[in-house]
């Protein structure tokens, strides 16, 4: 090993936080360098969230795909007049949370299309329908443009509509619509997209309100090295200042069906090293942060492994129900039984543990 990184990685693991530039150095690093850094991330995950696998049994609800957006990195999203389209009403949406109570979830999350009629009252209607049919059962959902733009459709302010949110049983919020925290690339990849300012001042919001959330990047598409460390800079500015986030959750860009990479402009996703890095790097530079999650959504099953052994002590959700990467062109996304979540953990040597949305042990 280098004995600027050998010198480096142990001053990390000694307490040292790192800087953006230090950072940006083990992004770049090549060959069984690569090792080095997961083994030390790993390290570091032992010491900062103990020796468990954890996941939380829960279910996606996608109210609609009609969306006024036009992110080039979706292949969810649909237009007036596009085939596919779906937009459920009260009945689909309690039926749907009926049978992810009796499933014994104890987490919804729904994330959807800004449908062109929602209003503040839109989110807020579908919040109370899904706790009415699913007493009990957590409540993770929105995101800040949705609250954004539900401020915008209905003349509000956006903490106003946090509190609506909040009032209407919101438990947690997800950290999406991140991106890539850099409003150069947000232009390119999202330009109709909140800019970063307004995603950081809308989370802050939410922290303050007592409305905890998750912290995410979505990376493989045409940011730079230096775009990621910015991201991970801020994320890490916000959780000194608030406390507020849960996780952190990275999120490798599934290229297939998306108009970005049908257009020349983003590359065919993140490689192997790209993605052990991503959790390694983060794990060792947000020292704030206790949860690293790896998406098998995202990355798959094996590569997801290979992260727990890089820093990750979390699984994500068993999902059940699952729209936004599979438009994308992933596969196998809908569902993950805990049986071979425990085959994977107990694979790397470590026990599986269920938790709740907020980590708290079941």
């Amino acid at each position: 090993m280098d004995q600027y990184l050998r010198t480096l990685l142990n001053d990390v693991k000694s307490g040292h936080r790192l800087s953006e530039d230090e950072c940006l150095m083990l992004f770049s690093v090549r060959d069984r360098q690569v090792w080095d850094v997961a083994r030390t991330a790993d390290e570091v995950r032992e010491e900062r969230a103990g020796p468990a696998v954890t996941y939380v049994r829960n279910q996606n609800i996608n109210v609609t795909n009609l969306c006024v957006n036009a992110c080039g990195f979706c292949g969810f999203s649909k237009k007036p007049g596009n085939e596919g389209i779906y937009f459920h009403d009260r009945a689909e949406i309690q039926k749907k949370a009926t049978l992810a109570k009796e499933r014994g979830v104890s987490e919804i999350c729904t994330v959807s299309g800004l449908h062109p009629a929602f209003t503040a009252q839109s989110y807020i209607d579908v919040y109370y329908w899904i706790h009415e049919a699913a007493p009990g059962v957590h409540l993770h959902a929105g995101n800040p443009m949705e609250v954004a733009y539900a401020a915008k459709q209905s003349g509000m302010s956006t903490q106003e509509v946090l509190v609506a949110m909040k009032g209407a049983g919101l438990g947690s919020m997800c950290g999406t619509a991140a991106e890539i925290l850099v409003d150069s690339v947000r232009e390119t990849i999202c330009h109709e997209k909140i800019p970063t300012a307004e995603w950081v001042r809308i989370i802050k919001e939410a922290h303050m309100l007592g409305i905890p959330t998750t912290a995410t990047i979505m990376y493989g598409h045409c940011e730079s090295d230096v775009d990621r460390v910015r991201h991970l800079a801020i994320l890490r500015e916000i959780q000194d200042e608030m406390h507020g986030f849960t996780e952190f959750v990275p999120l490798s860009f599934i290229h297939m069906n998306t108009p970005l990479y049908r257009a020349g402009i983003a590359r065919a996703g993140a490689t192997g090293r790209e993605d052990l890095l991503m959790v390694a790097v983060a794990r060792l530079f947000l020292d704030n942060f206790k949860n690293i999650q790896v998406s098998w959504v995202k990355e798959g099953i094996k590569m997801a492994q290979l992260g727990l052994i890089a820093g990750a002590n979390d699984l994500g959700g068993t999902m059940f129900e699952e729209s936004i990467s599979k438009g994308a062109g992933a596969v196998n996304t809908d569902y993950l039984d805990p049986k071979e979540m425990q085959r994977v953990a107990e694979d790397v040597g470590r026990p599986l543990k269920q938790r709740t949305t907020l980590y708290e042990n079941i």
